[in-house]
């Protein structure tokens, strides 16, 4: 913020009396024209005068007193906390508070962006990815740089670029990263919004441009995520209420629902490969060669187009992209250019064995939907091959996905390894155990390998050829979470290579 003008803490106080947050009327002890320097809710990211925000069920009292020895003047909580000698704005809801404030912080830069948000149980990232080489060829025409782009693998702003550390991230970071997009001179961002994020008002003051609805599934169904799918539902469907825009797929479950969510946004284009009245209609669904094509008929044009990431599925994700460059008018050519040109860290990478025997698909298909839809892709991508599966599941929440998947692999796959992914507090053959549950009730067997590198060599060394694997659940990620925090770890690609190095050397 340090290039921000600086704002008394008035204008904070009196944004969340405007709002109704305040938890009382009672006189607030400090100067409403003192300049607040920064809006933090990190106690590690402190400087003279600031205001601090007091969030999450794991706060603890010493992070505020650690604030104020680093220089919190004042602080935002729904609870006050007597012993730390500094003035408390009491809210009723830190969520709605901390979005506020942040947006307010940084001067609302979203009204600068034309800004993308895509929500949906899968396909989301491929979709950014999609989106954002359709935006940047189209700025590159023009002589401007290109988009920003905040997505679960990378966070790219045009000043910080680096891993995701969250989907979407929380407010203060989110509205910092929207702040050095404009400052970069960055006129379009693209990024994914998580149904956490909708429901616990991270993108509160954020401003869509348009709104992206892919599809909706049983996944992130738990007691510390949704505790139903209509919570879930409900959730996603905010993403319309701060959007000039929606696209939406046709050929997604609740689709009615979602259409009525949709209607409160000025202009709807939706998008199908199941009803030829959509405004974007995909047919004709083909592989040639390494690429995947297909007919499109839009109200501006009709034509062929082609993506070069392996999985039919990922003509959904293409129909969006092209849903919103209908919303943004971008011509026929430039889709075409950027949808073929799109590459997707981790999501369908493709290895090929020397002498053709062996393809390895590397996917971050991380839940059933996603998995059922990558295997029956593959199945049909390659006919006549032993299809090998790998995956694991996340421990500690996402319970769901072990039935998912499980099921998914038992119907779809003809070899299947089971390993870690993110196992957290539980132990990864705890975890396989109960995936093996529903691997059984498919009368397939299946083998444990703990310890993933491994694992994806048996798979790929082990596989009776011509094959094809799949790695399923990691993607490009470069960490293992398990008992004691996130732990480095190679992503499946390197793994994959290596494999492969070995199997071409004899």
């Amino acid at each position: 913020m340090s290039n921000r003008t600086r704002l008394p803490l008035g204008d904070y106080y009196q944004l969340l009396l405007r709002h109704g947050l305040l938890a009382d009327a009672a006189p607030l002890a400090a100067g409403l024209t003192h300049p607040v320097s920064l809006v933090s809710c990190d106690s590690k990211l402190v400087i003279p005068n600031t205001l601090f925000v007091c969030k999450g069920v794991k706060f603890k009292e010493e992070y505020l007193r650690s604030a104020m020895e680093q220089g919190a003047f004042a602080y935002v909580s729904e609870r006050e906390y007597p012993a730390v000698p500094l003035p408390c704005i009491r809210v009723t809801d830190i969520r709605q508070a901390m979005g506020l404030l942040a947006d307010r912080a940084y001067g609302h830069p979203s009204g600068a962006l034309r800004i993308t948000g895509i929500t949906g149980t899968k396909g989301k990232t491929t979709t950014a990815y999609y989106i954002k080489s359709i935006v940047d060829a189209w700025l590159a025409g023009q002589g401007h740089r290109e988009s920003a782009l905040l997505s679960t693998i990378v966070t790219d702003d045009g000043v910080e670029r680096r891993p995701a550390k969250l989907t979407t991230p929380e407010p203060l970071d989110l509205q910092r990263h929207l702040w050095n997009a404009v400052s970069a001179g960055a006129d379009y961002l693209t990024m994914e919004v998580s149904s956490q994020a909708l429901k616990y008002g991270r993108v509160i003051g954020v401003e869509l441009a348009c709104a992206v609805f892919l599809n909706i599934g049983e996944d992130h169904i738990s007691p510390v995520e949704h505790p139903d799918l209509e919570d879930y539902l409900n959730s996603k469907l905010l993403i319309f209420q701060q959007a000039r825009s929606a696209c939406v797929c046709l050929d997604c479950d609740h689709v009615e629902r979602v259409r009525a969510a949709a209607a409160a946004c000025p202009r709807v284009v939706t998008f199908s490969q199941k009803f030829p009245s959509a405004d974007v209609y995909g047919s004709q669904v083909r592989k040639e060669g390494e690429k995947i094509a297909f007919h499109v008929r839009t109200p501006r044009y009709e034509r062929e187009l082609a993506i070069s990431t392996p999985g039919l599925f990922n003509v959904e994700n293409a129909l969006a992209a092209v849903a919103v460059a209908e919303a943004y008018g971008i011509p026929a050519d430039v889709v075409a250019g950027g949808l073929v040109r799109a590459f997707v860290p981790g999501r369908m990478e493709h290895y090929v064995s020397a002498d053709g025997q062996i393809s390895v698909i590397v996917d971050y298909s991380h839940n059933g939907m996603s998995l059922q839809n990558a295997l029956r892709s593959v199945r049909a991508e390659y006919p006549g091959r032993e299809l090998t599966v790998l995956f694991g599941c996340t421990g500690g929440k996402g319970i769901d996905r072990r039935e998912g998947m499980g099921n998914a692999a038992g119907e779809w796959a003809d070899r299947i390894i089971l390993t870690e992914d993110d196992p957290g507090p539980e132990e990864v053959e705890a975890i396989c155990a109960d995936i093996g549950v529903f691997l059984t009730a498919h009368g397939k067997d299946y083998t444990v390998i703990p310890n993933r590198e491994a694992a994806v060599e048996t798979a790929i060394l082990g596989a009776l050829r011509p094959a094809v694997v799949l790695l399923a659940g990691k993607g490009c990620e470069e960490a293992q979470k398990r008992k004691n925090g996130p732990e480095p770890c190679i992503p499946d690609g390197t793994l994959a290579r290596r494999a492969l190095d070995k199997y071409n050397a004899g």
